[in-house]
């Protein structure tokens, strides 16, 4: 069982971290932030940018609109949150 569990503790770290936008702050503990992706269409080839919206936790309401910020996968916190602030990278100017 010792074994099991030092396993488990130096497994990788599979959760997602992603870079994005605060597109909105009026929430309580909660920032909106949308992340673009750029990905190559599977038959032109052309880049293309998808925008993901993503319900984040901030704990601390740190994060104002217009910051870039880091965040990370996490346990579902509410019906839409799945996300949690990890740090602001930039503020809004």
């Amino acid at each position: 069982m010792v074994e099991e569990t030092a396993e488990a503790a130096t497994r990788s770290n599979r959760r997602k971290v992603r870079e994005g936008l605060v597109v909105s702050d009026a929430m309580d503990q909660t920032v909106i932030v949308a992340v673009v992706e750029r990905v190559r269409h599977p038959r032109y080839g052309k880049t293309v940018q998808r925008t993901k919206r993503l319900y984040v936790h901030d704990a601390e309401s740190a994060a104002k609109l217009g910051d870039r910020v880091r965040v990370i996968e996490t346990r579902p916190l509410s019906k839409l949150k799945r996300w949690r602030l990890v740090e602001i990278t930039e503020r809004a100017r």
